[in-house]
């Protein structure tokens, strides 16, 4: 009796095809799935290799270009839980989704255009999707949870970025990392994990929207200081729903970060040691930068939680402002709850973002599976920090020490004013605290735009940021 016949191994997936970017330039889209496989030992011996993941890929790269000199970037989102499509759809890749902006969004099925401001025009690019996000998937009979945290997501983006780099003699090339929200985590982790595993150096890390130290977004009791590094998001915010009057977003800003550094800590770290006049200077100097009622300010004891202050702002007028972005406004059925029932900047974007996705990959790029394509999913969750048990998350450490090992290593940092997720403020207070000597923190720029999480959706910043990345690529001042 014969022995029934085991499935076949998974192999690549891949599909590729031939396009033009408008400068007439032509170039090569390679979409699919890359298996990656482990070695396997049992009692010291090699046992061969083993598929754990199938993950998704799209890579663009300019026909005829020279390897040696042409830069690659390889490109994540965050979540976790996100896929590449907000950056891939969004500013850096060759074709770019149209859905309108804050106040003026277009309605379905929506749109895509030639990105006449792609990377592409300076760097190769290879969009990636974590597992269990986009099309990636544990390989079959594997578990999908390894994956699922820091250390397990590090190891296989960064795995897959070898392997590319391998298959396509890409070794020699400029190399750059870009990451978005979770994706900066991702992207300062992998700089040195990409040194110390592999000794693959890269040329530039790309932060956008960047988190590199989560205390400074974590509004646990005791934790004043995501209190204080709010406080000049939130007034960008008031200031965009005509909450200041008709000063400009530079003055309100200054005025809001110089409180933030230094009266605003002191107030908060007082405790009930303020006095009474002291609390209410306080108090009357939070409600005028945020737009809040004294009442308000004066209730929650000075500190505000950002989903309330979302929730908060525009109660009046029975509004809720988004925390992704908090130039777009949506409704929630209940005018009177604390936290509100939905985000409007995800309501806006998810939509536009899916379908575009869903219609470019079969429809242009060839590529067809019946999967859906996890654009934001949860299905990453409970996402794993054991690493940091006992502490709080932070990749700091990493960023300076991949800085240090290569001192030729330049960190862009990328942040919307009206960013509620990632705060620019928090950001620069992450990065001003790099274990770095003075001439390497000289390798850090900063870029700002007056808008969201997703900054390329407002379209000056679109071209702004499109401008900042390229010249950032190509080592020059935009």
């Amino acid at each position: 009796m014969s022995e029934p016949s085991r499935p076949a191994p998974p192999a690549d997936n891949l599909v590729t095809t031939s396009h033009a970017l408008p400068s007439g330039e032509r170039y090569t889209a390679t979409a699919g799935t890359i298996v990656l496989r482990e070695e396997v030992y049992t009692d010291g011996a090699f046992d061969g290799l083993r598929p754990k993941a199938e993950m998704f890929v799209t890579a663009y790269t300019l026909d005829g270009a020279d390897p040696l000199t042409r830069p690659v970037t390889f490109a994540f989102n965050g979540g976790p839980g996100s896929s590449s499509v907000w950056l891939h759809l969004g500013v850096l890749g060759p074709r770019r989704v149209v859905m309108g902006d804050a106040g003026a969004l277009l309605p379905p099925p929506y749109g895509l255009a030639d990105n006449e401001e792609s990377l592409l025009a300076v760097s190769d690019l290879v969009f990636i999707d974590p597992v269990s996000t986009g099309y990636s998937r544990a390989a079959e009979g594997e578990k999908a949870e390894p994956y699922h945290g820091f250390t397990g997501d590090l190891e296989s983006v960064g795995e897959l970025i070898r392997v590319w780099t391998t298959r396509n003699a890409r070794w020699m090339s400029p190399k750059f990392l870009a990451g978005e929200s979770y994706g900066t985590v991702r992207a300062a982790g992998l700089a040195e994990h990409l040194q110390s595993r592999y000794g693959m150096y890269v040329n530039g890390v790309m932060l956008i929207s960047s988190v590199l130290d989560f205390i400074t977004g974590e509004f646990n009791e005791g934790n004043d200081l995501a209190h204080a590094l709010y406080l000049p998001t939130y007034a960008a915010i008031a200031h965009y729903h005509g909450l200041h009057g008709d000063r400009p977003l530079a003055d309100v800003l200054r005025e809001a970060e110089e409180f933030a550094e230094r009266d605003y800590p002191w107030a908060l770290a007082r405790g009930n040691r303020l006095t009474a006049g002291e609390r209410a200077s306080a108090v009357a100097r939070i409600a005028a930068l945020t737009g809040l009622s004294e009442d308000y300010v004066d209730r929650v004891n000075l500190r505000i939680e950002h989903i309330r202050f979302f929730t908060e702002l525009l109660r009046p007028r029975r509004q809720v402002v988004g925390r992704l972005d908090g130039r777009f406004t949506g409704w929630d059925p209940d005018a009177g709850r604390e936290r509100f029932f939905a985000d409007p900047s995800i309501n806006a974007i998810m939509g536009p973002y899916s379908a575009g996705l869903n219609h470019y990959l079969r429809t242009e790029l060839g590529y067809a599976n019946d999967l859906p394509y996890e654009v934001l999913t949860s299905r990453v969750y409970p996402w794993s920090f054991k690493e940091f048990e006992g502490a709080h998350v932070s990749v700091t450490d990493k960023l300076a020490a991949a800085m240090r090992a290569n001192p030729h290593l330049r960190v862009h940092v990328a942040s919307g004013y009206h960013d509620g997720a990632t705060p620019y403020y928090a950001a620069e207070h992450a990065l001003a605290h790099l274990p770095v000597p003075a001439e390497l923190a000289a390798n850090v720029e900063f870029k700002y735009y007056e808008a969201g999480h997703m900054m390329y959706v407002h379209e000056p910043s679109r071209l702004r940021q499109s401008a900042d990345l390229a010249a950032f690529v190509l080592g020059q001042q935009a």
